[in-house]
């Protein structure tokens, strides 16, 4: 059996909508965006599993039954699923409590290392030549 074209549509609408979540700078979009994606990935073993009889032993012919590691996948990924949402919870209620906000500010060491890279807009690689047993000046 074919999973339906709906089902497929949904999965892509989780997916691209929980993409774009988890690009923004506050960490409640982060955490909004790592649960659609958990949703989605669920949603995309469930239509890649196929359809059958339980997995009971002694009903019916083993042929016929459906295959219960997708289930177990989708049960595990729930379960990380909600670690994730519960670690970025906790994360995004310190920044508030600590400033005031849960937005995710650039670190320090980010800022000075774009400074550096704006400076320096060449490259050392450029200037190598073919013999590699010179040494390369580091500049500090």
């Amino acid at each position: 059996m074919r999973p339906s074209i709906v089902l497929l549509i949904a999965v892509g609408v989780l997916f691209a909508a929980g993409t774009t979540l988890l690009l923004e700078r506050t960490l409640t979009r982060v955490l909004l965006g790592v649960m659609l994606l958990g949703n989605g990935a669920n949603l995309l073993v469930l239509a890649a599993a196929e359809p059958g009889a339980p997995p009971i032993v002694g009903t019916v012919d083993p042929a016929e039954m459906t295959d219960p590691l997708p289930q177990a996948m989708i049960l595990t990924a729930i379960v990380i699923t909600l670690g994730m949402t519960a670690f970025l919870l906790a994360l995004a209620y310190r920044s508030w409590r600590l400033s005031g906000h849960d937005e995710v500010q650039d670190d320090a060491e980010d800022r000075r290392v774009r400074e550096l890279a704006e400076r320096d807009e060449g490259s050392d690689a450029e200037d190598l030549d073919a013999d590699e047993t010179e040494p390369v000046e580091v500049r500090a």
